[in-house]
């Protein structure tokens, strides 16, 4: 089974009379809602990371719960989407960019499975090289094949202060949800993969005052072109149970 995590304006993926919608119980809490469904005869879950009406911002958001959940009904491949700001002047808005690495700023997050036991896991390709390669190489559309991720607690933008920090230590795009989705799907031995979506310069890069209403203008169109890359990727997409990101626990236990 395939996970795609993302917003509201994937809402259409799961759109049909053979989807079947459920929420999973999990040690951690309930999980936000699942559409599961068929596409190129491929079982494929659907999870809104915020819930259907974009309920929890990104720092409420119970990641731990949405993971396991994915983990507990079967899949074993995520892809998700998260909406970043850019850092760098040649990475525009409206772009599409596959991160190849990612700089964790957030605060007050629970980011692991394993607080009763000593758990190491390795991070050195955070994001699942098969998952990427199949991304980056789609056929429909075209993308930027490698950034670094720089996750923030939000749900206030960052100063120019932070972006200027950030952008010393290699940060090409900044968001809040991507930490610790990536992080928690490793240590359950899941690939994860992810599709940026620029919305908007980031502080002191862009000249005005940033909104919520830019961020969801840019989503709203660039929809129809994440809808064909998911699509492609997941026809495209192989399970090979040698990946490396499946068995992400060996050599990691004390």
């Amino acid at each position: 089974m395939i996970g795609i995590i993302g917003g509201t304006g994937l809402y259409t993926l799961a759109k049909g009379e053979n989807v079947e919608k459920k929420t999973v119980e999990t040690p951690y809490g309930i999980s936000s809602p699942i559409s599961i469904f068929k596409l190129y005869d491929k079982k494929i879950a659907f999870m809104p990371r915020h819930a259907e009406d974009h309920n929890y911002p990104p720092h409420k958001i119970n990641y731990r719960a949405n993971i396991y959940a994915l983990k507990k009904i079967g899949v074993k491949q995520i892809i998700a989407v998260n909406t970043v700001g850019s850092m760098q002047e040649n990475v525009k808005p409206g772009e599409l960019l596959i991160p190849n690495d990612f700089i964790d700023f957030t605060k007050n997050r629970p980011t692991t499975f394993y607080d009763d036991k000593t758990v190491h896991i390795d991070m050195t390709d955070p994001y699942c090289p098969n998952i990427r390669e199949v991304l980056i190489n789609n056929g429909e559309v075209d993308v930027i094949d490698k950034g670094i991720y720089v996750c923030t607690e939000g749900p206030r933008f960052e100063t120019p202060a932070e972006i200027r920090m950030f952008k010393k230590l290699g940060g090409t795009v900044v968001g809040m949800t991507g930490v610790p989705e990536v992080i928690l799907a490793r240590e359950l031995e899941m690939c994860y993969a992810s599709i940026c979506v620029v919305s908007n310069y980031a502080a002191s890069i862009s000249k005005k005052k940033l909104t919520i209403d830019e961020v969801f203008e840019v989503l709203e169109n660039k929809k129809q072109k994440l809808i064909k890359i998911i699509k492609k990727t997941i026809k495209k997409l192989k399970y090979d149970p040698n990946c490396k990101c499946q068995k992400a626990l060996e050599g990691a236990k004390i």
